[in-house]
This record gives C-alpha cells, sequence and structure tokens, in this order.
C-alpha cells in the first residue's frame, strides 16, 4: 500500500470514527438473532375501514434480526397517517378492541423517548392525493416467531392500526382517530 492510500485510509477510520462518537453508539446487545428456520416467516394483516371496506394489505416478514413491515393501502386521506402494531387482535365490535400499542416491555410511546419506544410504534406512512400509501420499512422490536416476547402472535394476537393524522413520535402518539384496523395472522 503506498503512503498516499495509507493515509487516505487513517483518515476514513478516522472520520468513521469521529461520526460514531459524535451519533452516538447503538447497542445491539438486546437484539436477538432468528434462527435460519424463523427467517422468512410472515404473518399478513388485511386492512378494513370503519365500514368494513377493503383498504389494503400488511405484509411482516421475519428477518434475522427482526421483521421488514411491507403496508399496501389505499383509501386515506392524502398525508401522514400514525401507523401502529396494537396489543389485541381484535377490530371488532369497533377499532379500540385492539386496545393500546403493542408494549410488551412496557416502555413509553415514541420514537424521540429517551426511555426506549413502544415495540408498536412505527414510522408514519404517507398517502398520495389519489389516497394510496406503499411503505417498506424495518422493525427490531417485535417478531413473527411465536413464543418470544417481541411476538406479535402471542396469545391474544396483534392489529395494525392506521390513524387519521400523523405520530407525533413524542410521548403522547396526537395521531387522532383509527381509520383503518387489520389483525394480524399467520402468513
Amino acid at each position: 500500500m503506498t503512503l498516499g492510500a495509507r493515509v487516505c485510509f487513517a483518515a476514513a477510520v478516522a472520520v468513521a470514527a469521529a461520526a460514531v462518537i459524535a451519533c452516538g453508539s447503538v447497542d445491539i446487545s438486546t437484539r436477538t438473532e432468528h434462527g435460519p428456520a424463523d427467517v422468512g416467516a410472515t404473518a399478513k394483516a388485511e386492512i378494513k375501514g370503519p365500514q368494513g371496506e377493503a383498504m389494503g394489505t400488511v405484509t411482516l416478514t421475519q428477518g434475522r434480526l427482526g421483521v421488514l413491515v411491507s403496508a399496501d393501502l389505499r383509501g386515506l386521506e392524502p398525508g401522514a397517517h400514525g401507523f401502529h402494531i396494537h396489543e389485541k387482535g381484535s377490530c371488532e365490535p369497533d377499532f379500540s378492541a385492539a386496545g393500546d400499542h403493542f408494549a410488551p416491555e412496557g416502555l413509553g410511546h415514541g420514537y424521540l423517548s429517551r426511555e426506549g419506544h413502544h415495540a408498536g410504534d412505527l414510522p408514519n406512512i404517507h398517502a398520495t392525493d389519489d389516497g394510496t400509501a406503499r411503505a417498506d420499512f424495518f422493525s427490531g422490536s417485535i417478531a413473527v416467531e411465536t413464543g418470544r416476547s417481541d411476538s406479535i402472535l402471542d396469545g391474544d394476537g396483534s392489529a395494525i392500526i392506521v390513524h387519521e393524522k400523523a405520530d407525533t413520535y413524542g410521548a403522547e402518539a396526537g395521531a387522532g382517530g383509527r381509520v383503518g384496523c387489520g389483525v394480524i395472522e399467520r402468513g
């Protein structure tokens, strides 16, 4: 390696180290890897509106360190909508049957909480002018497999809720009413 290449490599390492120090470190010690048999396991929720109208599908696919959440929705007001996993697998007689956010560790609400966030907190979804929303994102806080404290397929199940307004990501969700609900079922 030439002297110039070594200097560039050392500079790159220094910049990367400074970025980690400036941004803080990520603690992955609480993450649990999933075995090869679990990776690829799926669950699905058919989202319906308050009058039972079909609004689309959310698919959850187990990865090695969490779950890929894929949403394909329609019939929404344009703009941002809170999007959460709730603690009970029920949408009837109305969407309040889904209970509160899925929070097996008892943490508070909001990505911006210093103490951590509910496992069921997910990023807002954004509907276009025609009312459709398509999103793919990853959550390291949930699992599709059963028998784990972070499993969304626990004894009483879980549901996806779409809210009328955007989540604030703070201690109070501020996302308003529930406009869509779907019970999560094994894929």
